[in-house]
């Protein structure tokens, strides 16, 4: 390791571990000024851990310490797990790789302090090398570790890795291939899920709380909370913390947190900003596993309340503490084994088994008092406020498994980190609806773009892929958010399209078949058999029809009949019941009929959806074994509710996909092609010129129009000559996006001397407009006639990553904006979807006699971007357009591409 270039510190690397028990570690690169730290540790180590690293007992100097601590951060990498807290910065782990004379190899070595073994840390500190390992270009790592030495066999089997290992004289070399594999991912999140979980439990379950600013002042913050704990039957211990008070509501009261005779598992703040961090270093010193931050002052307030956020995190870190908020209203918990109400909301709402996070600590006032006025029932409630640790990434994780939960609300003003979001909500998906909102969906934050894909990627339209790609339920508004919810938390999912609407009423049926229509909901008619029973229960002369008017004259008994034929009709998914209250029958005994024949649709797993003209929520005289029948004030809101299940259930059916692996990639000249670019110009970011784009989508066998680049008019003509006429004539220019508005794009050429004639019209038109010297020649390129036009683009995302796109192409493609957004990276299900996606896609289908165009061929296309992105990250934006889909079997043509990287 001697005579390493001595490299910046990636800072980047530094992050916050969750172990297996629920504690936290600082994770960071190793430092050369590390090296008393490196001794301590060393000298802390026993002599069977000493000699299992080592396979001896070295003396170790400060020589040594230099030569461990000092890494170049590419061939050589360590990382050091830290305690932190009461002052204290101890290393207690370090894990590091060097890379091996063979290129793409380099050799592993963890060591542990004994005090902190099986704690899961050499298992992270394996994570991150290879995270890091691979960014660098090293594919394996090798190891040689003592037979005896089961503690580190076993972190390498148990990770994941198809491991090989060989004795020889009481030592393994090991080697260990560290692609990302499906095992590997399966085994990191399931690492994952259960810390997570583990660390949540003192926050969700605590055995005690204290609330620190308890008042003795009626209507404060700080006796709501403590008298929320109290009056809803907390099962634990609960201590108020007041110096200024002996009591609060006749409990005694203590100065500070750390006078608490018990032990403390969950501590709620509710004090002055300036004193929180104080506050929490005490909770910290005394124990406390979690700690709820009520107060406000923090980033909400700008950049001194964002630097007071930031010392409130490091000290809870610090401690190992889990931290919701701060600026939020609390946790609610209604397991009756528990009965937690660590909030300010004077409503707590009934066990139920809907999941609640929500942002905004305000809202959720608003938000449990509509579930109760509902009778919705809550499992879990958390107001996360400014989430400066916990975050939806964790709740879902713990909702996943917890029994108590079926279906998980979100209302999110922001994303932490959204490709992790991403990841984590389509694994729980798969199990649990997950219903959003996200706000701030406005245009007024759109970034300025110099793409076609930059413009018409929105943040929206990304976060509107996320949700799709996770197989989350979008909804716009609260209200919408609560109707699909009492349909998934009471009924069971839909299998299938075909509904039936059974109302008393004309007019409503209509506006529900209008829904219906709207949202692709089909309405069948009745089959014979159906139509023949359903008369002898009416007995009435009315006209069976889907739907269904039993019109005003209707009795229960009708009703009930009609139903009890719909829960065994299999030629139906689903059945919404209007009901407009009329003389003869009372609402009550509509009422009870909807009660009875309920269990009945719930055997044959059918939904059932009630709409009583003007009320709203589920009614207790609806409910039926612990479950309801959801109730609708109007019919278009159950309708859109169902909509959404349907969607839903129809994703949980779909294949998910699999990311193809492309065969015949040119990787290494791709490298070179990109490497040659970046040193021809300081630029940055960079356009590619035409012959780097080319000699690119080569190397990805994308089909690209023949091209060639000319800087003067005589060598634009013998190119035309080259390629065959008739050309096309293309300005090649970096920072002019849109040829045609500055006439830079000439058509059907058919002669040298047409060509010539076009190259000196581009250059004139350029100089006409004092734009020439952004002219850097031009392009000629073979004429391709006939398809249908599309875009195929992608662009890097601040927050989501790259983003690929697909949509209806040429000159107009930012005026139609018609597109479609995935999440790279696309599964072959994910490029079917996003070609089928658009609202012109009858356009590739085949349309007034037009031949179908070749969407499979464009969906190739797009795996091929999508590994192309995936191998060459320095490609920050990029534009296919326009793409010429030709008709099936025929393929498709690049015809002008733009490629900048970074």
């Amino acid at each position: 390791m001697a005579g390493q270039v001595d490299r910046a510190y990636p800072s980047k690397y530094e992050t916050e571990m969750l172990l297996m028990d629920g504690s936290r570690m600082m994770l960071r690169p190793i430092r050369r000024e590390d090296t008393d730290s490196w001794l301590a540790f060393v000298s802390r180590l026993s002599r069977r851990t000493l000699y299992l690293r080592f396979h001896s007992l070295p003396k170790l100097t400060m020589e040594e310490a230099i030569r461990f601590c000092t890494v170049d951060y590419i061939n050589t990498f360590a990382f050091v797990a830290e305690v932190l807290g009461d002052q204290r910065q101890d290393i207690v782990a370090i894990g590091r790789y060097y890379r091996l004379p063979i290129k793409h190899s380099a050799e592993v070595a963890l060591v542990i302090e004994d005090a902190y073994q099986g704690k899961g840390i050499g298992t992270k500190l394996m994570e991150w090398l290879t995270n890091v390992a691979r960014e660098n270009g090293i594919t394996t790592f090798e190891a040689d570790v003592l037979a005896e030495n089961e503690e580190m066999m076993t972190v390498f089997r148990d990770y994941g890795f198809h491991i090989t290992s060989e004795l020889q004289e009481g030592v393994y070399h090991v080697i260990l291939p560290i692609a990302r594999t499906k095992k590997v991912l399966k085994r990191e999140e399931e690492r994952e899920r259960i810390s997570t979980v583990v660390s949540l439990r003192s926050l969700l379950y605590p055995k005690s709380v204290a609330v620190i600013g308890a008042s003795t002042k009626p209507g404060s913050i700080g006796q709501l909370l403590f008298k929320c704990i109290m009056e809803n039957g907390f099962s634990g211990i609960l201590y108020p913390v007041n110096p200024n008070a002996q009591a609060v509501l006749s409990v005694k009261a203590y100065p500070s947190i750390v006078d608490v005779p018990g032990n403390v598992d969950l501590a709620v703040i509710a004090v002055p900003a300036p004193l929180v961090t104080r506050v929490a270093d005490e909770c910290g010193r005394k124990g406390v596993h979690a700690i709820v931050v009520i107060s406000d002052g923090f980033k909400e307030r700008g950049p001194e309340g964002a630097h007071r956020e930031r010392e409130l995190r490091d000290t809870t870190l610090g401690h190992g503490m889990r931290l919701v908020g701060p600026n939020c209203m609390g946790i609610i918990n209604t397991d009756t084994a528990i009965n937690l109400n660590a909030s300010f909301s004077p409503v707590y709402p009934p066990p139920g088994n809907v999941a609640f996070l929500s942002q905004s600590g305000g809202l959720g006032l608003a938000i449990l008092d509509y579930a109760n006025n509902l009778n919705m029932g809550i499992s879990t409630f958390l107001s996360v406020g400014n989430r400066a640790d916990i975050s939806a990434n964790d709740l879902l994780q713990y909702w996943e498994q917890d029994p108590a939960t079926k279906v998980i609300l979100l209302y999110l003003e922001s994303f932490g980190n959204p490709r992790k979001f991403a990841r984590i909500a389509r694994r729980v998906s798969a199990t649990k609806p997950i219903v959003a909102v996200k706000s701030g969906t406005s245009p007024a934050g759109s970034r300025a773009a110099s793409s076609h894909t930059g413009a018409l990627a929105t943040s929206e339209i990304a976060t509107d892929a996320l949700f799709r790609q996770a197989g989350m339920i979008r909804v716009n508004t609260l209200e919408e958010l609560f109707d699909v919810a009492t349909m998934l938390s009471n009924q069971p999912l839909p299998k299938g399209r075909r509904i039936v609407i059974v109302t008393n009423g004309g007019g409503p049926g209509i506006l529900a078949a209008d829904a219906c229509e709207n949202h692709g909901l089909v309405l069948p008619e009745f089959s014979p058999e159906m139509r023949k029973e359903i008369s002898a229960i009416s007995k009435r002369d009315i006209g069976i029809h889907n739907p269904l008017d039993l019109t005003g004259g209707a009795t229960e008994e009708e009703y009930e009949g009609v139903l009890k034929l719909l829960a065994r009709d299999k030629d139906t998914d689903a059945v919404i019941i209007i009901f407009v209250p009329p003389v003869v029958v009372p609402p009550k005994a509509m009422e009870d009929s909807i009660r009875r024949v309920a269990p009945l649709f719930m055997r044959q797993r059918k939904p059932l959806l009630a709409c009583f003209m003007g009320q709203k929520g589920f009614k207790a005289k609806l409910d039926f074994r612990e479950k309801f029948v959801p109730s609708y004030p109007f019919p278009e809101d159950a309708v859109s509710a169902l909509a959404r299940a349907v969607e839903y259930s129809e994703w949980l059916r779909s294949p998910k996909g699999t990311i193809p692996r492309i065969r015949g990639i040119k990787r290494e000249k791709v490298r070179k092609t990109i490497e040659k670019a970046m040193t021809r110009s300081a630029q940055r970011p960079l356009w590619l010129s035409a012959q780097e784009i080319a000699d690119l989508l080569s190397c990805y066998g994308v089909r690209f129009a023949e091209t060639i680049m000319s800087g003067a008019a005589a060598e634009a003509a013998a190119a035309g000559s080259r390629v065959g006429f008739p050309v096309a004539v293309k300005l090649a220019s970096s920072s002019i996006t849109h040829k045609t508005d500055v006439g830079g794009v000439k058509l059907n050429l058919t002669s040298e001397s047409e060509v010539e004639r076009a190259f000196n019209d581009i250059k004139a038109r350029l100089a006409e407009i004092n734009r020439e010297d952004e002219m850097e020649g031009v392009t000629v390129q073979r004429m391709v006639t006939g398809g249908t036009e599309a875009i195929v683009g992608m662009t890097e995302d601040p927050s989501f990553g790259p983003l690929i796109m697909f949509g209806l192409g040429g000159i107009y493609a930012e005026l139609m904006k018609d597109v479609a957004v995935r999440l790279h990276p696309l599964t072959d299900s994910d490029a079917k979807e996003l070609v089928s996606s658009i609202k012109m896609r009858k356009l590739f289908e085949g349309f007034r006699g037009s031949p179908p165009a070749d969407t499979a061929a464009v969906e190739d296309l797009l795996l091929r971007l999508s590994a192309m992105i995936e191998d060459t990250p320095q490609i920050a934006e990029l534009d296919f357009n326009p793409v010429k889909v030709m008709p099936r079997g025929e393929g498709y043509w690049v015809v002008d591409a733009r490629i900048m990287v970074k």
